[in-house]
């Protein structure tokens, strides 16, 4: 199997975490966020791992700074906050080999998803090299899809889109299948297409979530296309927006590893 690289995207403040941390910077059983997204990715093969860093980048640098100087870790800076695809889009000069290469692995990853596994990054990987893809996302099928992009499917069944739930309709917001934010894309590919991807209408930002229907439109189905596949166990879905999410998924992490919650021992 490629070894892929990884692009995790880490520039963000939160700013329901009421808070002036980064976001992926708060602590979750033991360690920052987005300490491990990192850790599922060298799980994974990533032989490279770029983290697009903006707000407070400072705090972001130190957390991997032996990472760093040994080369396994890079970081790009999002200066202006426009989104998804913007981000991505900031980690292009990190990925030049890559980029021109015929057929090479990265991962878009969000840095505030600390349930991630290895496991299901390699069954996405394995999905996206056995099917020679230009995209393959992991998605999942939860009971309260509020809040997270919808996967649209066509009357066959097929991907259509992703529909952030900001422009969903009364009928797309019933959709159950969710995108967690797991792609793989061939590196070519996404880089072409996210340069012609246009401010969403609605929030004014670029949208990483175009890209795979771009390479639809764009007749890139004829030639890799686009995988889609429910991969993602319900209970990795969990993302941190918020001070109570945040405690939920560390119990959820300490759970798993047999240890006490500390925020429980601490009262």
């Amino acid at each position: 199997m490629t070894h892929p690289t990884a692009i995790i995207l880490a520039a963000g403040k939160g700013t329901r975490m009421n808070s002036e941390m980064p976001k992926v910077a708060h602590v979750v059983a033991g360690r920052a966020m987005v300490e491990w997204v990192v850790d599922a990715c060298r799980v994974a093969g990533c032989a490279k791992i770029i983290l697009v860093v903006g707000y407070k980048q400072e705090l972001i640098r130190e957390l991997f700074k032996d990472e760093a100087e040994g080369g396994g870790v890079e970081f790009a800076v999002q200066g202006e906050q426009l989104g998804t695809g913007h981000a991505v889009l900031c980690a292009k000069d990190h990925l030049g080999e890559q980029i021109n290469a015929e057929r090479a692995p990265v991962f878009v990853l969000a840095g505030d998803g600390p349930l991630i596994s290895g496991s299901t990054l390699k069954a996405l990987l394995e999905r996206h090299e056995s099917a020679g893809s230009a995209a393959t996302l992991a998605t999942a099928k939860i009971d309260e899809p509020t809040g997270y992009g919808r996967i649209v499917r066509d009357a066959a069944g097929k991907f259509e889109q992703i529909v952030e739930q900001k422009n969903a309709s009364p009928e797309q917001l019933k959709i159950r299948e969710i995108n967690p934010s797991y792609y793989c894309f061939n590196a070519s590919d996404l880089f072409s297409a996210l340069n012609k991807v246009q401010r969403n209408d609605v929030s004014g930002e670029y949208y990483v979530t175009d890209v795979p229907a771009f390479l639809l439109a764009e007749g890139k189905a004829n030639g890799g296309g686009v995988e889609v596949v429910d991969a993602v166990p319900a209970e990795e879905v969990l993302s941190v927006n918020t001070p109570e999410q945040l405690a939920q998924i560390e119990a959820l992490l300490l759970k798993s590893a047999g240890a006490p919650s500390t925020r429980e021992a601490s009262r």
